[in-house]
């Protein structure tokens, strides 16, 4: 993976953390974008950055770090998001995962074990983010021949036409009205009352 490509947030309410963290990952080629000392400026500078990473502390003032992850995860503001902390109970780890949390690392961070567990865990949110993709357009592409089914069906039985015209008819109206053939299906469907 082309580590220049990678770029980060850091939030940690520790300056001097923040500082470390920026010329550690600065010297191994990534492209710090942001930082910010609580939770609030943490979402907030992904939002306005949308990076690939965003490094999180647990323990920040006004907006913890796990509270943070929640809505940079739910936003979809950040790509992958590691909590950086000094706490490694189990309780955290539990909470993190259920928060869209890649990866989780126990302070104090070396170079050793940051840019493998970076390396990885930016790996592994772009596989689930490109399966997460993929599966919509497979649950839509289903959804839309089960809906112009659905309307060949209603065309078929009040129009009497056969199932090959039915399926020309919707197709020469989505061409003619610059509609894809399921929004076609689904105003048929409305008209009649069918769906």
């Amino acid at each position: 993976m082309d580590m220049s490509r990678i770029r980060v947030v850091i939030a940690d309410d520790e300056p001097i953390t923040r500082m470390d963290l920026k010329e550690l990952l600065s010297a191994q080629g990534y492209q710090v974008v942001g930082e910010a000392a609580d939770g609030f400026d943490a979402i907030e500078m992904c939002r306005q950055t949308q990076p690939d990473l965003v490094l999180l502390d647990v323990k920040m003032p006004l907006l913890d770090g796990l509270s943070a992850a929640r809505i940079i995860y739910e936003e979809d503001i950040a790509e992958t998001i590691i909590m950086l902390t000094a706490y490694s109970e189990w309780e955290f780890v539990k909470t993190a995962r259920d928060q869209g949390v890649a990866g989780y690392l126990v302070k104090p961070l070396g170079e050793s074990s940051l840019v493998p567990s970076i390396e990885l865990s930016v790996a592994r949110s772009k596989e689930m983010r490109q399966l997460k993709k993929d599966i919509r357009q497979v649950t839509d592409r289903l959804e839309s021949r089960t809906v112009i089914e659905k309307a060949k069906g209603l065309l078929m039985s009040q129009e009497g036409m056969t199932e090959q015209s039915a399926y020309d008819y919707i197709r020469k109206l989505s061409q003619s009205k610059k509609l894809s053939m399921r929004r076609v299906a689904e105003i048929i469907l409305m008209r009649s009352g069918g769906r």
